[in-house]
């Protein structure tokens, strides 16, 4: 049987992957009495007299949506909210996976993006925080500015942010193996869609000296033909490319010490990895077929590169991130999830290698090593607490101890 005919038996025979299962059992009229009428009427008084005790008395303390409108699935792109849900619903494993915490998928059946924020927005009362999956760009950002501006729980897109901090850690991973620092090293990211654009964001403010965003047209810079840039993009143009390089990603990559693709399968030929200055870096994050294998990179002469894939070393994946940083982030019941948690999320991951376990197949962390959510919890939840986003102020060290027996009772 090939993994086409056995996954679509798993998901059958299974009925999909998720189901609910009652935290308070029930076994006799006492118990009734507790968990129903009339028991149930304290914690509804409490709640109304306090809201934020609703994070205390309910599910909804450690219960995330994962939500989507179909618009941009995988690479499958367009294929509807009740094809999405596979995706949604496998998310909602890996969060209860590798996190312990509990994830409910939702697919919103439209493409307007006013109606679907006021529709998220309604839900606030039953979620810590909302995962914002699989929307098609530029509606992405309006969608998830207008929810961070409006709603008073952490909003988190992650094939924006949870990508951008996988990406940006394992390249600081790859810079500590060759010697190199990110102020002094030039950058490009091929690809300006959402995952792009994020990960041009966060490099800057993790400190990158020299990065260059590309999209299917070439370089891009301030003062170009503008017809087709986002508002997105645009505000990234005064910070990068100060040089105004022009070109293909063939031009650009000569002299590059790091290329990162959120493009398109094969777009990185041996011929252009090859141009990049000595120790260089590629990480080709396309799934599920990347810019260029690894072991072709490797063939080509990079010292450093990694994929999205499971079955090749470097695997650059946000299953690293979004468990560990939506973790971290409830547990402090934090109001939202800002630029000051998500570098920290990158530098708890990126640190986790010493400098003697650092190998050319080994500058990030395994997506199984149970040591990554609770450091990006603990890290996270310091984060939120040091810039004031916390509801609750907790022991960081407390955060990383309890989410590591989470995971190992889970």
């Amino acid at each position: 049987m090939n993994l086409h005919d056995e996954a679509l038996q798993y998901h059958r025979e299974n009925n999909g992957k998720l189901g609910v299962i009652a935290k308070a059992p029930i076994r006799n009229g006492y118990d009734l009495s507790l968990a129903y009428t009339p028991g149930v009427a304290e914690p509804c008084m409490e709640i109304h007299r306090e809201k934020d005790l609703s994070f205390e008395y309910t599910c909804r303390g450690n219960m995330v949506a994962v939500i989507t409108d179909g618009t941009r699935v995988l690479g499958l792109g367009d294929i509807g909210p009740e094809a999405a849900i596979p995706v949604m619903e496998g998310k909602a494993v890996l969060y209860k996976t590798f996190a312990d915490v509990d994830a409910i998928p939702l697919s919103i059946e439209t493409k307007d993006a006013d109606e679907f924020i006021k529709t998220v927005r309604m839900l606030q009362p039953n979620f810590a925080g909302i995962n914002l999956e699989d929307i098609s760009s530029p509606k992405c950002y309006d969608i998830e500015d207008a929810l961070k501006k409006e709603m008073d729980i952490p909003v988190f897109h992650d094939d924006q942010h949870g990508t951008a901090i996988a990406a940006v850690a394992a390249t600081i991973g790859a810079l500590r193996l060759v010697k190199k620092q990110l102020s002094d090293v030039k950058v490009v990211v091929n690809g300006a869609g959402a995952a792009g654009t994020a990960i041009v964001q966060l490099l800057l403010n993790a400190g990158v000296g020299h990065v260059i965003m590309m999209n299917s047209k070439g370089a891009m810079y301030e003062g170009m033909e503008m017809s087709r840039v986002n508002r997105v993009q645009e505000s990234l143009l005064s910070k990068t490319n100060l040089n105004k390089e022009k070109g293909s990603l063939a031009d650009v990559a000569k002299g590059a010490d790091v290329l990162i693709g959120v493009s398109q399968p094969g777009s990185f030929t041996a011929e252009i990895v090859q141009s990049m200055k000595e120790n260089s870096i590629v990480f080709s994050l396309c799934n599920p077929e990347p810019e260029i294998s690894y072991k072709d990179a490797k063939a080509a002469g990079v010292k450093v590169a990694g994929t999205g894939r499971s079955d090749s070393p470097n695997q650059v994946n946000n299953v690293s991130v979004f468990p560990g940083v939506f973790r971290g982030a409830i547990d402090v019941r934090a109001r939202q999830i800002n630029e000051e948690m998500k570098l920290a999320a990158v530098y708890a991951i990126s640190e986790l290698i010493t400098e003697e376990e650092l190998r050319e197949d080994y500058v990030v962390p395994d997506v199984f090593d149970k040591r990554v959510a609770p450091a990006v919890a603990a890290a996270v939840a310091k984060a939120a607490i040091k810039t004031g986003v916390a509801r609750i102020v907790v022991d960081p060290e407390e955060v990383k101890a309890k989410t590591a027996a989470r995971i190992e009772h889970s």
